[in-house]
């Protein structure tokens, strides 16, 4: 009795060994149930891989870290090739050091946002700061700057260690809109660090069909979750979006009065990889648009 139940068993092991041999030689050949979001099939091995991307190291108080190989490096602490002062010319924005202070030193009577020159639609976003130390002022009047996305979208900068302020103006907040989620900020004088995922709003037909969505991390701790943004930032407004938009715009470094200082500044567009993951179509990342 003992043989006979154990040789059933072992039919039994070798056949259902068999099924997942075969589902899985079925999955390669790409023979799995087609996707009805996609032109794929399930576990379909004619669906191009995914590019391969180096993984970039983190920073330390020290020491900045190295971008993913497929970032864009934006300011590196060598030169401000890659920026102008908002609207053309040259920044006023004074590289000291290493890192970007976000007032100018030469000339105090000429302060102005720094714009990128390149234009981007949904990207990644690192950038890393440090207040002003010792701190200065209090509430709005402590550490203020921005980091503005599409040059609309404002993610608030701002010492809010032992600084209170009013929530949706305060440090990683939407301002105007929406606080963080949490406040994580450290003190005047220690490296932080944002890393944005930001999606445009889209329009057709003159409409807007879906607003624009933002993720952000700062020290690594999620303070704004894929959260909706209600148009471009203003003070003391309702925000709301316009009749157009363009599809791509610069990022922005507000220039609020206080000495920020900002290094390793890098983006990743995202929407060739969108592209690739949602229809399967292969292209080229797309260069950045400069204007």
């Amino acid at each position: 009795m003992y043989s006979m139940i154990r040789r059933k068993l072992t039919v039994t092991v070798c056949a259902a060994g068999l099924g997942v041999a075969g589902a899985i030689v079925l999955a390669q050949e790409g023979g799995g149930p087609q996707q009805p979001w996609s032109k794929f099939k399930v576990h379909d091995m004619t669906r191009p891989q995914p590019p391969i991307v180096t993984p970039g190291t983190f920073s330390t108080p020290d020491q900045p870290g190295k971008p993913p190989s497929d970032a864009i490096v934006l300011f590196d602490g060598k030169d401000m090739n890659h920026w102008q002062a908002k609207g053309g010319g040259d920044p006023t924005f004074t590289l000291q050091d290493g890192v970007m202070l976000s007032t100018n030193l030469q000339d105090p009577s000429n302060n102005k946002y720094l714009q990128s020159k390149d234009q981007f639609g949904d990207v990644q976003l690192h950038v890393e700061w440090s207040e002003p130390t010792p701190p200065k002022g209090d509430s709005q009047g402590r550490g203020n700057s921005g980091v503005f996305m599409m040059g609309l979208f404002e993610t608030q900068v701002l010492d809010n260690y032992q600084n209170p302020t009013y929530p949706d103006g305060a440090c990683g907040g939407i301002y105007g809109q929406y606080p963080p989620l949490v406040n994580v900020c450290r003190p005047p004088g220690e490296w932080q660090t944002y890393d944005i995922i930001f999606t445009t709003p889209r329009y057709q037909d003159g409409k807007m069909t879906e607003p624009a969505y933002i993720t952000t991390l700062q020290n690594g701790v999620i303070i704004q979750n894929h959260q909706r943004i209600e148009g471009p930032t203003g003070h003391m407004i309702v925000a709301h979006y316009p009749d157009t938009m363009l599809e791509k715009g610069p990022i922005e470094l507000q220039f609020h009065g206080n000495p920020v200082r900002y290094r390793n500044i890098w983006v990743r567009p995202l929407e060739a990889l969108e592209k690739q993951q949602q229809t399967g179509e292969v292209a080229a990342p797309a260069a950045p648009e400069t204007k």
